[in-house]
């Protein structure tokens, strides 16, 4: 584990250096905060209730666009400036790599999503909010982002070119995002059932509710921790 510290301090150094974390967190806050606050058809005003649900529902989608953003060049990267290779030859684990990697990036998430509790403070000082939901809220948005990391690390580890990791962990989580639930909308029976279970949304909504399912928690730590292992896998195959 203190490799993977050292790897994930690294990383948030480098992003800070780098200026990406400032850009990344003042983008998501930025467009959180207006669909939150200032568009005329979702703010809390116009919904008349003091509810987080708007932020948590265009928080989910600008976290699937942004985290692909934030790990395409977490293993490209040194793919392509053959990094990786030197990384390998030191006594650290592929395993350990990955997962300080991943805390780098959940880290960010985690300050990104920190940063919102004004809207939370500030709702709940505009009436009564039920304040369950929210907390959960906040679990699932970790969660799903947990989810998503992994497979943008995947992605990350598949390819050298930053892009077309980008690319990769879209394609691939849009699938959680959008397509299961279209698919399980459409589709009869035990069929659609499964479909829609495998939808991020399903269990984000769930959570959201302020109700703790075990069965929404297994779902996000399966995605997370096969996400991980595979990435595992094709660092191991470059040894």
């Amino acid at each position: 584990m203190k490799q993977s510290w050292i790897i994930a301090k690294r990383e948030l150094q480098f992003n800070f250096d780098s200026l990406t974390a400032y850009i990344v967190v003042t983008g998501f806050l930025l467009f959180t905060g207006g669909f939150v606050w200032l568009n005329q058809a979702s703010n809390v005003f116009a919904i008349n209730q003091a509810d987080l649900g708007v932020l948590f529902g265009v928080a989910r989608w600008t976290l699937f666009f942004f985290i692909p953003a934030l790990t395409m060049r977490l293993l490209a990267e040194e793919r392509k400036a053959g990094t990786i290779e030197l990384l390998m030859t030191k006594p650290i684990s592929s395993t350990q790599v990955v997962w300080g990697k991943f805390l780098s990036a959940f880290i960010m998430v985690a300050i990104a999503l920190a940063l919102t509790l004004p809207y939370y403070i500030t709702v709940a000082m505009l009436g009564a909010i039920d304040h369950a939901a929210s907390i959960f809220g906040y679990i699932a948005l970790l969660l799903m982002s947990a989810a998503y990391i992994a497979i943008g690390l995947w992605a990350s580890s598949v390819t050298d070119n930053q892009i077309v990791a980008l690319l990769v962990a879209l394609f691939v989580g849009i699938f959680f995002q959008l397509v299961f639930e279209l698919i399980g909308a459409f589709s009869p029976g035990v069929s659609g059932e499964f479909f829609y279970f495998l939808s991020m949304n399903k269990h984000v909504d769930s959570l959201s509710r302020g109700v703790l399912d075990l069965k929404d928690v297994v779902y996000f730590l399966s995605i997370t921790f096969l996400g991980l292992y595979l990435t595992v896998q094709n660092l191991n195959k470059r040894k």
